[in-house]
């Protein structure tokens, strides 16, 4: 029932223009600060890991500087599930979209690290383009229908199960489906190296590079970026990686971890630190959370 009457308020917010719906996210995300200790203690942890110089008190505020934008993102999906084509458009630039239409039929893959417009992205990129996406399913089964079928509303794209595994997403890059790709979270220890993060040992996936070693894959960096109060969002679509696949999978793992490090760098609030990035640890060594 909480979860029924949570999304029809989002339904209703999302009627809203985005300069008056972007201040309620973030006010939102400051309850989601205040009220949720696990993610808050999450997000600090991560914080303290990676920006070890980073005085206590500025690290603070970007732990809550995040909480406001991820609880903009949260609000706003309501736009995503229910504005029509023409307003997500008008919310949500493109950039870049001719580098991925010049590699028409070939494999593409969009590396999307996990920053709080992700989904944004997609669904705006839905609209010019057929894609294929993994997704984690949700515990709550209102929730994860909601989200399932708002990401679909445009195009033919496909939505998979990280159950079904990428076989099926190869199948549709092979079908000229660009693969919107996601690999940058803590999976566990299955098909991961530790490479560092932020000078820090992370499992890290090495998804990247085997499917572009074995597929042939143009790899093309894709961020989306929140932009201030009703401003909206603008999808980067950067130039294909020269010479990837690299010397190694290990080193292609690298520079996947280094090229995150410096979009962070240019937006940290809008990284996804709620989270737990560090939970696998090599042997021996003390859990962080």
């Amino acid at each position: 029932m909480l979860t029924r009457l949570g999304l029809a308020l989002i339904w209703l917010l999302h009627l809203l223009p985005l300069a008056r719906l972007a201040p309620l996210g973030e006010a939102f995300g400051g309850l989601l600060w205040r009220f949720g200790r696990e993610r808050r203690h999450v997000a600090l942890t991560n914080l303290r890991l990676c920006y070890p110089q980073m005085p206590e008190s500025e690290r603070g505020a970007l732990a809550r500087a995040h909480f406001r934008a991820f609880g903009r993102s949260f609000l706003e999906r309501g736009i995503l599930w229910w504005s029509p084509a023409e307003e997500i458009r008008r919310l949500v630039r493109v950039e870049g979209l001719e580098r991925v239409r010049a590699l028409a039929g070939r494999p593409v893959i969009l590396f999307v690290p996990h920053f709080v417009g992700l989904d944004m992205g997609w669904t705006r990129l839905t609209l010019e383009l057929d894609m294929v996406s993994i997704y984690a399913q949700q515990k709550n089964f209102y929730f994860n229908a909601a989200l399932y079928k708002g990401r679909l509303r445009f195009g033919n794209s496909t939505l998979l199960s990280r159950q079904e595994g990428v076989r099926q997403a190869i199948r549709g890059m092979k079908d000229g489906r660009p693969f919107y790709y996601l690999p940058d979270m803590d999976y566990g220890q299955r098909d991961t190296i530790f490479v560092p993060f932020f000078d820090v040992p992370a499992a890290t996936i090495t998804g990247l590079s085997r499917l572009a070693r074995m597929t042939g894959a143009q790899v093309v960096p894709c961020i989306t970026r929140m932009l201030p109060g009703g401003g909206g969002y603008v999808v980067e679509l950067g130039e294909p990686w020269a010479d990837f696949p690299g010397a190694s999978i290990e080193a292609d793992t690298l520079r996947m971890n280094a090229w995150i490090e410096q979009r962070i760098a240019e937006m940290p609030e809008q990284y996804y630190w709620v989270h737990k990035r560090f939970k696998t640890r090599p042997k021996g060594e003390k859990k962080p959370y």
